[in-house]
């Protein structure tokens, strides 16, 4: 079954509001794991507008499942990350204003870029992923970089599925099978929810992984963190 990775940082953001630690980050990734999750990720920027880098190293040696570590690779998060040795680090090209991540890597253009941050998470034996845009030719230049896993940005999926979900998942099942083909793991994520997870996790072929922050956390404003957790993970089983 797909694993579900639920991203706190809206966590960190509501706590960040108000100052103080309510709610506590580290107490709520606990809870989520307590209830289901399969893992944690949490998306640190430059800014520390929710997690901070503090954040990270308070989780790493309290989690009991996968810990996955998004964002940009900066020389700090570079060097944070291979102080931690997350089980994964998903690279994403965010620009450091960026309100949340908004496109893939351009694997051709950045694609000695990543090899060399790659081979160093490598030396740490931490897995990698990469963000990418559902396009095959890219996904091709993806597998050159010596990554692992790619995950498939989901806004254009998410965004089109009312208006025809067969249409809308078209290119990310094109992506999925040129992956498949390649030896990549494929990993998910970016607006993904309750109305849109069921048929494409029951789509896309070999779907190790799904990141889902900001609707799961909205969902449990009227559901509970526990109940939703449970939610998600059920629209998961059904393939």
């Amino acid at each position: 079954m797909t694993k579900l990775s639920v991203n706190i940082n809206k966590i960190a953001t509501l706590r960040n509001s108000r100052g103080g630690d309510i709610p506590r980050v580290t107490a709520v990734a606990l809870d989520c794991e307590r209830f289901g999750a399969d893992g944690i990720t949490v998306h640190p920027r430059p800014d520390e507008r929710h997690i901070r880098f503090s954040d990270v190293y308070e989780l790493q040696p309290i989690l009991t499942t996968e810990f996955n570590i998004e964002g940009y690779p900066s020389v700090p998060f570079i060097e944070m990350v291979c102080k931690v040795k997350p089980a994964q680090v998903t690279l994403v090209p965010d620009a450091p204003d960026a309100i949340t991540s908004n496109a893939g890597w351009d694997a051709f253009k950045y694609k000695d870029f990543l090899k060399e941050i790659i081979k160093e998470f490598k030396k740490h034996k931490i897995r990698t992923s990469i963000f990418m845009d559902p396009v095959e030719d890219q996904i091709i230049h993806a597998a050159d970089t010596g990554t692992e896993r790619i995950e498939l940005y989901t806004e254009a999926y998410a965004k089109g599925y009312a208006g025809g979900k067969e249409l809308a998942i078209k290119p990310y099942l094109n992506a999925a099978i040129k992956a498949n083909e390649l030896g990549l793991g494929i990993n998910a994520g970016h607006d993904l929810n309750l109305d849109n997870l069921q048929y494409f996790a029951s789509t896309i072929p070999q779907l190790l992984e799904v990141s889902i922050g900001h609707a799961l956390i909205a969902d449990a404003l009227y559901f509970g963190l526990e109940n939703t957790i449970q939610m998600y993970k059920r629209q998961l089983s059904v393939q």
